[in-house]
């Protein structure tokens, strides 16, 4: 290694900074750290065909490989979009970070580890399938980077990523690329589980725009203490919980282009506790009903929405394209509503003490006239029985036809 290319070279921080798979047909970017080393090997196994080999060795002086832009400065080597077969060769010495995204590269496995001294066993990196779009990343597939930085699998069809994919007690990536990277809505569980359980102490930037996500799963950023900036752009939401976003310290959330109807007052009073939160909502098919209610006043009081002006009713029909912030209680009709309620309420309370009022009333004045109602009782008892005495006397004198008789014979 030539370190007579290089100015000042001894001073950058020796981590391997950049490893990312990106595009359907890429293998992705690579970051090579500029410290002296015998040897890199990255294993290119595509399925079906025999393994090749890469060899990053010492490097002196090179110019920037055709058709590749170079900047020693920025110590990068840009080749992305230009149709390559395989990764350049005779990559200059000044290299720090290596973009080979969306060309014609074949899949690849990588076997070895990039970045350790001397090099390491690596279990195999995401599984490819026939359309060389990653579909699995494997157990252990990062534990062997402890000094990654910035991962990007963007651009792919992950089905899976296993919870010990990442190295729980050396996790020191800053930032994930996740976009554009889900198979169907389903893969949330398993990607959720992977940042709960990957360690993820030091990430502080989290992209998951463009995948389909229905919901998020409870606890799945209550380990990311350090994270800022969480992009959830384009997917379909269609509600946050009050815990989803507890216990963060966001500076940036983009929930733009999802679909939520509106925000309830638990999660909106968690967001309002992230002081330097920057929220984005717009193009989110709002129901101005009574239930935007707490939302609407919270936009009222909040500076936290950054395109609070951009937000607008999508139903009913009557109020589409209202501006939120121009919502009043009258045009919801809620607060008529809800007085009318209150006033029926009133009206049933008042009719029950009435009528329990003159029930007291009754039973007081049976209690003062007990014994006058006890003497009208005993007389219309024996009324009653008299009554029935002389009926039944009647009952059986016509019943006998003897004494019918002599009835008559005497008349």
């Amino acid at each position: 290694w030539d370190y007579s290319c290089e100015r000042g070279l001894q001073d950058q921080d020796p981590y391997f900074t950049l490893l990312s798979f990106l595009h359907s047909s890429s293998i992705g970017l690579l970051s090579v750290s500029p410290w002296a080393v015998e040897e890199h090997s990255l294993q290119l196994s595509p399925p079906g065909t025999a393994s090749a080999s890469l060899l990053l060795a010492p490097l002196a002086c090179q110019a920037c490989p055709a058709p590749c832009e170079c900047s020693e400065p920025a110590r990068t080597v840009k080749c992305v979009l230009k149709e390559l077969s395989a990764v350049p060769a005779e990559i200059p010495g000044y290299t720090r970070n290596l973009f080979i995204t969306s060309n014609q590269i074949a899949p690849a496995q990588p076997t070895a580890s990039l970045g350790s001294r001397p090099p390491a066993p690596l279990s195999p990196l995401p599984a490819l399938d026939s359309g060389c779009r990653i579909s699995t990343v494997e157990s252990h597939a990062f534990s062997a980077l402890p000094s990654l930085r910035y991962l990007d699998l963007s651009n792919n069809r992950l089905v899976t990523i296993y919870p010990d994919a990442f190295n729980s007690r050396n996790n020191s990536i800053w930032e994930l690329n996740l976009s554009r990277s889900f198979y169907n809505s389903s893969t949330i569980q398993p990607v959720a589980a992977a940042i709960v359980q990957g360690g993820f102490r030091s990430l502080s930037r989290l992209e998951l725009t463009n995948n389909e996500i229905v919901y998020l799963p409870l606890d799945m950023f209550s380990s990311l203490h350090s994270l800022r900036h969480l992009d959830l752009r384009n997917n379909s939401l269609v509600d946050i919980k009050n815990s989803t976003f507890a216990g963060l310290d966001l500076e940036h959330l983009d929930l733009t282009l999802n679909a939520l109807k509106t925000l309830r007052i638990e999660a909106l009073a968690e967001l309002g506790r992230q002081l330097r939160l920057r929220l984005f909502l717009k193009e989110n098919p709002f129901v101005c009903n009574c239930d935007i209610e707490d939302l609407v006043s919270w936009l009222n009081q909040s500076q936290q929405v950054a395109d609070v002006e951009k937000l607008a009713c999508v139903f009913p029909r009557h109020l589409q394209n209202t501006s939120l912030m121009d919502l009043a209680g009258a045009e919801l009709g809620c607060h008529s509503s809800q007085h009318s309620k209150n006033t029926l309420q009133t009206s049933y309370v008042f009719l029950g003490v009435v009528l329990g009022i003159i029930g007291v009333i009754f039973l007081f004045v049976l209690y003062l006239n007990r014994r006058g109602i006890k003497t009208w009782v005993n007389s219309t008892r024996d009324a009653c029985r008299n009554f029935m005495e002389e009926y039944r006397y009647r009952y059986e004198i016509d019943s006998d036809p003897h004494v019918t008789q002599i009835s008559t014979l005497d008349i």
